[in-house]
């Protein structure tokens, strides 16, 4: 098969296993993030065959949709052996006879892409890397990002807001990993951080315009909350 008969028939298989996600994690979700990652490689000097494939696969395996939570990279960089491989892309990957090589770039950009807490760092090796992370974390912020927290925390069934319960800069992955704290909290915990946490010189930009609107959303929000002003 040719790449791009490789892209559509990976397109096709990831709808089949997202559209019907009410996490926030639909196949709108991984369809804004493909377009986002190739408007992104219009600036950059990337592969773009690796920016799509890794684009269509990065939920496949995402320890928030899966039982078992992505390792993290060594030191200096690769990819992990054991646990914590992205078994369903791999899977994918082979059964399109994708070059080995190209096949571990994509994984290694899949383990290495979400957040994994706010003292928790998470650089990308290669600009294709670092390219569907922008977009990833794009997609996380202004008013999609603000409509897919409230998704998840109704998903996993969150509280909306508690004020007793304040924002926990989580130190480790298995921190973040295991904390149930309500929705607004998200916004201080992880999404309020992605703008200073872009790659390249136009996610930056976009992430800039998409945080302030988060930030009028949340001063909104605050007083709302507190009720009794006409």
């Amino acid at each position: 098969m040719t790449p791009e008969e490789i892209i559509q028939r990976t397109a096709e298989y990831v709808k089949g296993e997202f559209a019907r996600d009410s996490s926030g994690h639909d196949w709108w979700h991984i369809v804004r993030v493909w377009k986002t990652a190739l408007a992104l490689c219009k600036y950059e000097n990337a592969d773009v065959y690796t920016v799509e494939l890794a684009a269509l696969l990065h939920d496949l395996d995402d320890w928030k949709l899966v039982p078992s939570p992505p390792a993290h990279l060594p030191p200096s960089g690769g990819l992990p052996v054991g646990d914590g491989r992205p078994a369903r892309a791999e899977a994918w990957l082979r059964q399109m006879d994708i070059d080995p090589a190209l096949a571990e770039h994509v994984c290694e950009i899949i383990i290495g892409l979400s957040f994994k807490g706010a003292q928790v760092e998470t650089p990308m090796r290669t600009i294709e890397g670092q390219i569907v992370q922008d977009a990833d974390r794009l997609d996380a912020i202004g008013a999609i990002g603000i409509a897919r927290a409230f998704a998840y925390g109704g998903h996993k069934g969150h509280l909306l807001y508690e004020p007793a319960s304040p924002p926990q800069m989580h130190a480790s992955f298995e921190q973040y990993k295991n904390s149930g704290s309500a929705t607004i909290n998200h916004f201080y915990e992880k999404l309020l951080l992605l703008k200073d946490r872009m790659n390249t010189p136009t996610a930056k930009k976009i992430a800039a315009q998409r945080h302030a609107h988060m930030e009028l959303f949340l001063e909104q929000f605050m007083r709302e909350w507190e009720g009794g002003e006409f």
